[in-house]
């Protein structure tokens, strides 16, 4: 009796901050339920891991996220502005500053940073013996190596980035990249509430 195909193990591994930057830099906002849905009825995805920076206000946002059925590994966050000066030098500047300016100071907005490149990269190894393809979702040239070693090992089934400004280190995948901007219609979120 002659064994029936069944489909490859797919899982996907997204880069949350890269692939929402990357739509929304191209003028338009990703559905993630469709996004989902996307994953699952053309590559078979039954993994789908989101990576995230953890931030405590966006509690309902992972859960919303996990019900529309991601794994979600959160990362933690930190303020990168508070990070650019030396402690001692900075206070020194901003007291001239406030010296020399008439204008009152503006506060600045903290720029938070959820570095999540190192946690995809360890989850896409650990996972390896469940899944016989993975689906990058990230325009980082960060993730060539990753690439290129799920490529040797006959593993990796494509790269989907989110616009044709991916890195210039993912060109040798060529073949195996995806731009999610050419599926802007499928992909792109309508809030049906405004007309």
């Amino acid at each position: 009796m002659r064994r029936r195909a069944t489909k490859p193990i797919t899982y996907a591994f997204v880069d949350s901050q890269n692939l929402n930057l990357g739509t929304q830099r191209m003028g338009w906002k990703l559905d993630w339920r469709k996004f989902r849905e996307y994953l699952r009825d053309t590559y078979n995805v039954t993994h789908a891991y989101l990576f995230i920076g953890y931030m405590s206000d966006n509690e309902s946002l992972y859960e919303h996220m996990h019900e529309l059925g991601y794994l979600i590994v959160l990362k933690p966050t930190v303020d990168v502005s508070a990070m650019h000066q030396d402690p001692v030098e900075g206070e020194a500047a901003n007291k001239t500053a406030d010296k020399d300016s008439k204008e009152p100071k503006e506060k600045e907005k903290p720029t938070i940073k959820g570095n999540v490149d190192a946690e995809l990269v360890l989850y896409a190894m650990k996972e390896m013996p469940n899944y016989d393809q993975a689906i990058i979702v990230s325009g980082d040239g960060d993730f060539f190596s990753l690439a290129e070693y799920l490529l040797e090992q006959k593993k990796l089934a494509n790269i989907l980035t989110p616009n044709w400004q991916y890195s210039s280190l993912l060109k040798p995948f060529e073949d195996k990249i995806v731009r999610l901007d050419q599926k802007r219609r499928l992909l792109a979120y309508r809030d049906h509430k405004k007309k």
